[in-house]
């Protein structure tokens, strides 16, 4: 199943990680991965540290107690964007940008194949698009190589037409307000 979660609106990270906490909260496996956001972490980041240090405990105090739960937590996240792209100080060529973009697409392709997550988020793909960095039939030709009984969720503003048909399920965050737009900078905890 295919889904997009677009929009001007915040949220759309937000609900593909709610969606992943269903999904593991069902003991299945769960990947984001990350086509813009940069090497900083967010509040994710530290769950998913936390959730490995405390399976790697149960197993170290008996192994016996993941036992038929060995998928159970099981959420990665792999960085592979560079960071915003031309804003905020970014000094990095579009080369790099480019080039960061199509090996997040290609370890998608690979982990997809391989068939381990049941989930899997494309964060911000659709801003890698929009920006040029990767191109839109790339992205259709991968997720449609999606079997019925996984999920592939495409995070991010301005989702191609393209992307909005072939999926399964669209949700559009709209902005009404915003703290940004009074000057605030982005929380903790709430925006990272």
């Amino acid at each position: 199943m295919i889904i997009v979660f677009t929009g001007d609106g915040k949220g759309k990270t937000t609900a593909a990680l709610g969606q992943a906490i269903r999904t593991l909260g069902r003991g299945r496996r769960v990947l984001m991965i990350q086509f813009i956001k940069g090497p900083w972490r967010s509040g994710e980041d530290y769950l998913v540290e936390k959730i490995k240090n405390e399976k790697e405990k149960i197993k170290n105090i008996d192994p016996g107690l993941l036992s038929g739960l060995e998928n159970f937590y099981d959420f990665e996240i792999k960085k592979m964007g560079l960071g915003f792209v031309g804003i905020l100080g970014d000094s990095l060529p579009r080369e790099e940008h480019e080039k960061a973009a199509s090996e997040a697409l290609l370890y998608f392709k690979k982990v997809q194949k391989e068939g381990k997550y049941d989930l899997i988020i494309l964060d911000e793909v659709n801003v890698a698009i929009s920006l040029g960095l990767i191109g839109v039939s790339e992205v259709l030709k991968a997720i449609k190589e999606t079997p019925d009984e996984k999920f592939v969720i495409l995070t991010g503003r301005n989702a191609p037409k393209e992307l909005i048909e072939a999926a399964h399920l669209v949700t559009e965050m709209r902005e009404i307000k915003h703290p940004f737009n009074d000057g605030k900078l982005a929380k903790i905890a709430l925006d990272f």
